[in-house]
């Protein structure tokens, strides 16, 4: 599986809507930084068909050291959870494309029996 950065996705835009990559770097940038600004005051994001960004916190809590099995204070943080919306899910489910644009199959190419089953009726006892 290969990592796709920022700059791979600024690139692709830039190349498909024919414009400069400063000034698609400069919207995917605030873009992203809108995003930050809106989960860090706790609000939830939607994006309909594609997917929900929400901010959920955990209290604080004590946790047990494993090695030293001393009680150990974890103080309360804040996670964002992100939920596939329809449309992601849908196209998750597909099998994933190989490097050249090609599909896996979904269902085997060689014969099903495998030597475990056999062609005929069960053999009965008499």
């Amino acid at each position: 599986m290969a990592t796709v950065t920022k700059k791979d996705i600024v690139d692709r835009i830039a190349d498909k809507l024919q414009l400069k990559q400063n000034t698609v770097r400069e919207v995917v940038q605030e873009f992203l930084a809108e995003i930050v600004h809106d989960l860090d005051h706790g609000h939830r994001l939607e994006f309909r068909d594609f997917g929900i960004f929400e901010v959920r916190s955990r209290a604080a809590r004590l946790a047990w050291n494993p090695r030293t099995l001393t009680r150990v204070p974890v103080p309360d943080k804040r996670k964002v959870r992100f939920r596939a919306g329809r449309l992601l899910k849908a196209r998750l489910a597909k099998p994933a494309p190989m490097e050249d644009g090609r599909s896996l199959p979904t269902q085997p190419t060689g014969p099903a029996n495998n030597g475990l089953t056999s062609s005929g009726p069960a053999p009965t006892k008499p």
